[in-house]
């Protein structure tokens, strides 16, 4: 038996890119993850929805 080079599920999540969005009410800076655009996203501090038109790639995961 050989030893795992990854840790479970790392080819599922290989591909996957960071992004910063920043909120339009208060400009908190969110990250939010290619695999999560189809989920809506709230910003912790003052509860708007978070415009994915607004956000930038940061790089890889």
């Amino acid at each position: 038996m050989s030893t795992p080079q990854h840790c479970p599920g790392y080819e599922q999540f290989k591909n996957l890119k960071s992004f910063t969005c920043k909120c339009p009410g208060c400009s908190q800076e969110v990250e939010i993850f290619s695999d999560e655009f189809d989920k809506k996203h709230v910003c912790k501090k003052c509860g708007q929805e978070i415009d994915f038109t607004q956000c930038t790639l940061s790089g890889g995961a």
